[in-house]
C-alpha cells in the first residue's frame, strides 16, 4: 500500500518533525475523540448504519496513520506525507467536529 511517502533534502528533516509532529497527533487525538463521540451518539443524532460507517472510517484513519507513522520511522531519510493521505484524514477531522457540535446541540456531552 503506497501511504503517500516522499523523499526531502537532508536539511529539512528536523523542520518536518517539528511541523508533523504535531499535525499526527492533532490527527490521532481527533480520531480517537470522533471514536469516543460515536460510542455516545444516540439515534437521534446519527443512524445506526451512519454510525457504523463513521467508526468504519475512523478506524481506517487511525490505522493508516499508524502505518505512515511506521514507514517514517523506519526511512533511513527524512520523509514528508503526501498532501493525498492527509487531505481526507483533514475531512474527517471536520466531520468529528460536526458530530461533536451536533452533540452539544442535542444536549449530550460525552
Amino acid at each position: 500500500m503506497d501511504y503517500g511517502l516522499s523523499d526531502l533534502p537532508d536539511d529539512s528533516g528536523e523542520l518536518l518533525d517539528r511541523v508533523l509532529a504535531p499535525l499526527l497527533q492533532d490527527f490521532d487525538e481527533s480520531f480517537a475523540r470522533g471514536l469516543v463521540l460515536v460510542g455516545h451518539c444516540p439515534d437521534r443524532v446519527m443512524d445506526a448504519p451512519s454510525r457504523d460507517r463513521f467508526r468504519q472510517r475512523l478506524e481506517e484513519a487511525t490505522a493508516q496513520l499508524a502505518a505512515a507513522r511506521a514507514l517514517r520511522a523506519a526511512a533511513p531519510e527524512p520523509m514528508a506525507l503526501d498532501m493525498e493521505l492527509i487531505r481526507p484524514w483533514h475531512a474527517l477531522v471536520v466531520e468529528v467536529w460536526g458530530l461533536s457540535a451536533a452533540l452539544r446541540a442535542a444536549g449530550i456531552q460525552p
